[in-house]
């Protein structure tokens, strides 16, 4: 009993090139990586995968997921462009980077004769003076006490 498949003889090729480069390790053209390695290429890669995906026979329309995919993965590996989510730091490690990289903290000029003029803290605490003076508030008008 012989196995038909509803697909065309382009799909049949296609479906070979593609079980070739997923098997067989092919490094792209340094070329091609750098275009495959743009925001444009990864856009036009992904709507080939997407194409391919609606309009051809099934097992193609998925093996060309896994072949876009793959493009995408040697092509960044190629043209040394890697992908910038592995290689980011934590946030712990962000900040003691950039914590060593400030100055020690010196005191300035200001701290010191503020330290020496200011009498907060030093001095006697400040004594109420008894007056004459009484002051007068006029009518608010229905305004509310604070």
């Amino acid at each position: 009993m012989r196995l038909k498949l509803n697909a065309s003889p382009l799909e049949v090729i296609l479906f070979i090139l593609f079980v070739f480069y997923l098997v067989f390790q092919v490094k792209t053209p340094a070329v091609l990586a750098g275009l495959i390695n743009s925001p444009v290429g990864m856009i036009l890669v992904l709507f080939f995968a997407i194409y391919m995906f609606l309009y051809t026979h099934p097992i193609l329309g998925i093996l060309s997921i896994f072949v876009a995919y793959e493009v995408i993965r040697r092509s960044s590996l190629t043209s040394g462009k890697v992908i910038l989510a592995q290689y980011s730091p934590t946030q712990p490690k962000i900040d003691a980077e950039l914590k060593s990289m400030n100055p020690p903290k010196e005191r300035t000029l200001e701290e010191d004769v503020v330290e020496q003029m200011a009498p907060v803290g030093k001095s006697e605490p400040a004594g109420y003076v008894m007056t004459s003076f009484k002051p007068v508030a006029e009518d608010v008008y229905g305004a509310a006490n604070i």
